[in-house]
């Protein structure tokens, strides 16, 4: 072997591209143009300026994500609602079983009418919030779509 073949099969590095982009280009931007450029390039959602400026000179389509901050925290309070709502249904047939357990018949069907009373009111209450939810979905998520 002599000393060119193992300088080729030792080559550390990067491997070279196929076509490796060589044309630099410069331009300048106002203060004002240069706050729209990076507005722009932020709601692009694209994390290298310069696939971004391409993107841009050769009109391919720049996908713009908005997140309205309010509808995922409304989202989120909704979904752990709807978790302790369902952590109350565990609970009521736990307390039921353990009334006819624990208690005379007579007592427990007490207990379970009072235990009725407050169902009804929980009831409504998540009619109503099935209500709010609905208006809140029509006046401010729908019109995102």
């Amino acid at each position: 072997m002599n000393g060119k073949e193992k300088k080729e099969q030792n080559k550390g590095g990067r491997k070279p591209k196929a076509n490796p982009s060589i044309h630099r280009y410069v331009f300048r931007l106002t203060d004002e143009e240069n706050a729209k450029f990076l507005t722009f390039f932020e709601q692009s959602g694209m994390k290298v300026m310069a696939h971004f400026i391409t993107a841009c000179i050769f009109q391919k389509p720049v996908k713009t994500v908005k997140i309205d901050m309010d509808a995922v925290d409304f989202h989120t309070r909704l979904t752990n609602f709807y978790s302790q709502f369902r952590a109350v249904g565990v609970n009521y047939n736990q307390i039921v079983k353990i009334l006819y357990r624990n208690f005379s018949e007579k007592k427990a069907s007490a207990y379970l009418f009072k235990l009725e009373k407050q169902t009804a009111e929980m009831a409504d209450l998540c009619r109503k919030v099935i209500e709010l939810t609905q208006e809140f979905e029509k006046e401010h998520l729908q019109k995102h779509r």
